[in-house]
């Protein structure tokens, strides 16, 4: 697999990469082992990670996930200097308080949570280390709405720049990035890194399907004008997009096994929506009708849209892995995508 440039960055990724955030809940160790092996010999040299991983979040799982990938990297000699390793730092705490208390992301925080993850990491160094949400308020993880009574920002991006600077001139860091952020939050970044000599990101990691496509609303324009690629993650909506939900829901005895079935906090979430069901039912069925399968066709859109540098794959088994990675070789007619098009002018992004 061909690599590309990350954003303005000299970082080169495969267009795509390994999420790892069910390494350590729904996925055992050994198999998460086994899915990273099989990854790089497809090609995949790109992988994802978080602190905070795995997902769905707990105190007796908190950073398992980087635990389990620096026990690959220290038994397979010579790995980590094939692959480009990103992690993030978590934002203010969200009701985590194993992972920070209060409300802030101090400059102390950040050297404290990537020194924690070098270590857990087994490395000296990550490629992309990113800002896993915004230290300030903004419409994220399902809410709509900016809404400036909401904002209890301590730390300026400026002091979040410096910090990260600091850990790019001690060599713990090559380049650095963002996530869930909106347009006026990669602005500032890279406003503030070019006008004092700081470090500019490289990317965004944000969700990107056919049923949450918010970055298509000027997200998009800033990227592109500012050169800062996209990390599409959640390409499958949480499993809605692969079609295993369309007969029984997340709420049927007999539903399949997954996150939305196996986890009741994802379903008051905004992948739990009805509406996010009935319209990815639509992409899924548009899917069949053209002879894919809804994950190929959920996977494709992300795969070859301009706007997508690399999409995050995130996968329990080595058939879903081999399957998502298969997907790579799907091309969507222009009739295909005029189509996705119609269903979002109809339903809009239900899963925002």
């Amino acid at each position: 697999m061909n690599t590309i440039p990350l954003g303005a960055s000299d970082l080169r990724v495969t267009p795509i990469c390994l999420g790892t955030m069910t390494f350590g809940e729904q996925v055992a160790e050994g198999d998460s082992h086994a899915i990273m092996d099989r990854a790089v010999e497809r090609g995949v040299t790109f992988f994802d990670t978080a602190e905070m991983y795995p997902v769905p979040p707990s105190a007796p799982t908190y950073s398992r996930t980087e635990t389990f990938i620096g026990n690959w990297f220290a038994s397979r000699p010579g790995m980590r200097q094939k692959l480009v390793l990103a992690t993030k730092v978590a934002g203010p705490s969200r009701g985590m308080p194993w992972v920070r208390e209060g409300q802030g992301l101090t400059a102390a925080d950040i050297e404290a949570s990537c020194n924690a993850s070098l270590k857990r990491l087994q490395t000296d160094v990550i490629d992309l280390y990113q800002i896993h949400w915004p230290e300030r308020h903004v419409p994220a993880f399902g809410s709509l709405y900016y809404d400036p009574k909401h904002e209890k920002s301590q730390t300026p991006i400026h002091d979040q720049l410096e910090a990260l600077a600091r850990l790019v001139r001690a060599g713990k860091v090559r380049h650095i990035g963002l996530s869930n952020e909106t347009p006026y939050g990669v602005h500032e970044f890279v406003r503030l890194a070019e006008q004092h000599g700081l470090p500019r990101i490289a990317s965004t990691q944000n969700p990107y399907c056919l049923i949450s496509r918010t970055y298509d609303n000027g997200l998009d324009e800033t990227c592109h004008r500012l050169s800062v690629g996209l990390l599409a993650y959640s390409p499958l909506g949480f499993g809605l997009l692969t079609g295993k939900y369309d007969a029984t829901g997340f709420h049927a005895a007999d539903a399949p096994r997954g996150r939305m079935s196996l986890y009741e906090r994802m379903k008051s979430q905004r992948w739990g929506r009805e509406a996010a069901l009935a319209a990815a039912r639509r992409y899924n069925q548009l899917a069949r009708d053209h002879g894919l399968t809804p994950t190929q066709l959920a996977l494709a859109f992300c795969y070859r849209s301009w706007r997508v540098a690399s999409t995050i794959i995130g996968v329990t088994s080595l058939a879903q892995l081999d399957e998502d990675l298969d997907a790579w070789s799907v091309q969507l007619s222009d009739d295909v995508l005029a189509a996705c098009d119609a269903i979002r002018l109809e339903l809009r992004d239900p899963a925002n």
